[in-house]
């Protein structure tokens, strides 16, 4: 159970820090002055008055119970941290100051932030055909910290919010209701409204005595059930390895079932949706001036900086991509020529040995190509533009696989009245072979194949 809560607790801490800090980290970023994005559930009437978020999330999951089924419960979120800096005056006193620099060090006043996690449960799906609810409180606190010249005063306010939790059977499983709304008092502007704001929030629930049903990709008889589910500001995703059913990551980003960190990754850059190597490159592209502005700010950028600045050359050439052996391939053999004996997939010459309109690839069992008729079924893969093609039949126009040994489906809608001059444009819809139904094998004529040798 540990190592499935460590793969869960990974992608929740990135869910967490998500948007925390944004490229180029120094507080002087435009992008810096709109911080905390993502799970932030306002005090009371934030949102109605326009200086903050929405004070609730919300989501339904399904469990499949067996026996004495319990669920445990774990909120997370960020405290907001206000850190002033004050510098020592002659008569032992301290006055305000925006920056506060001792040798080498320096620092900066700013909004941090201070991990919150709080775990309720067990508690028997019986229990909770009774709505329960139960009261999160994160008391005010202030800390002093003594610097060269002076100190740093960390202070937060108290934050409270409640824990909302109800069952009730639907086709032979039971829907769980989550919900997490900030209770605090209305506060009077952006300042106070996200300074007693839960940022980032999420819930991680473990299921013991039964299991969770997917949301995405439910089997047949819980299609009605989940159809049924609601949720608000949030994305219930079933957590841990492919095979763990027991915890359900309800996430304020959109995510998959089963996500991971991407191995390649060496640390959190705390920046919305990173991409790993163009913000490594861009920060070792920072003089010592801003490297030094950033580190002012944050630990965490602090620790962004020292990482990248301390990288190796091996390091950074994992980030840049995978490459795999296109020759690893043995589900449809023969479909798609092999490249031939000796020359590498990026020769030229490796063009010659295969060809999008005549190649193929095995779906259940049947030999789909170029002319042949499938239903669409686009999966959790799918982006939203997929999504609408739900169910359409369409024609194979090409068959392709990358260097990394992946199939894709190019299609046109049968019934979209510019389908031919979208196939003489080569304006295809591409879908992965999973998520195309074979409906026959007819093959398009000599005359219309010829278009594309």
């Amino acid at each position: 159970m540990s190592t499935v809560w460590d793969r869960a607790r990974a992608v929740a801490d990135a869910v967490l820090y998500e948007g925390y800090l944004l490229y180029p980290y120094r507080a002087t970023s435009a992008k810096n002055q709109s911080r905390w994005q993502f799970g932030v559930l306002g005090p009371q009437d934030a949102e109605h008055s326009g200086i903050g978020e929405d004070d609730t999330l919300s989501a339904d999951v399904l469990v499949r119970a067996a026996g004495a089924t319990t669920l445990s419960v774990v909120v997370r979120f960020l405290q907001l941290q206000h850190r002033a800096v004050e510098r020592r005056t002659g008569d032992g006193g301290f006055d305000p100051a925006d920056e506060l620099v001792a040798g080498d060090r320096s620092w900066l006043t700013w909004d941090e932030a201070v991990e919150r996690e709080i775990s309720f449960g067990p508690v028997t799906l019986t229990e909770l055909e009774d709505t329960l609810r139960l009261p999160l409180v994160v008391p005010a606190g202030t800390e002093i910290e003594a610097v060269d010249g002076g100190r740093l005063v960390r202070t937060r306010r108290e934050l409270r919010a409640e824990l909302t939790l109800s069952a009730e059977p639907d086709d032979g499983l039971t829907r769980v209701s989550v919900t997490v709304r900030n209770v605090g008092p209305a506060a009077v502007d952006k300042d106070g409204a996200i300074a007693t704001s839960l940022i980032g929030t999420h819930v991680l629930t473990e299921v013991q005595g039964g299991e969770f049903v997917s949301l995405l990709e439910p089997p047949p008889e819980a299609a009605a059930a989940v159809a049924r589910c609601r949720r608000h500001r949030c994305f219930p995703v079933l957590a841990g390895p492919a095979d763990a059913r027991d915890l359900m990551l309800i996430s304020p980003i959109i995510l998959y079932d089963h996500p991971e960190i991407a191995e390649q990754s060496d640390g959190a850059l705390y920046d919305s949706t990173e991409i790993d190597e163009i913000l490594t490159l861009r920060i070792m592209t920072m003089t010592d001036e801003e490297k030094a502005q950033a580190r002012a700010t944050d630990p965490l950028a602090a620790q962004i900086i020292d990482r990248c600045d301390t990288m190796s050359p091996e390091a950074l050439l994992n980030l840049h991509g995978v490459l795999r052996d296109p020759h690893a391939r043995t589900d449809v053999a023969g479909l798609i020529p092999e490249i031939p004996e000796g020359v590498d997939w990026w020769d030229p010459m490796a063009d010659t040995a295969v060809n999008p309109g005549v190649d193929a690839v095995l779906v259940d069992g049947v030999r789909v190509s170029c002319g042949s008729r499938v239903r669409l079924r686009p999966t959790r893969r799918a982006d939203a533009q997929d999504l609408f093609y739900r169910d359409r039949v369409a024609r194979v126009t090409s068959v392709h696989e990358t260097v990394d040994g992946e199939t894709h489906v190019g299609v046109v809608i049968e019934d979209d009245p510019a389908a031919d001059l979208h196939e003489w444009y080569g304006r295809y819809l591409y879908f992965a072979p999973d998520e195309v139904e074979p409906l026959d094998i007819q093959e398009l004529s000599p005359e219309r194949s010829s278009r594309w040798q």
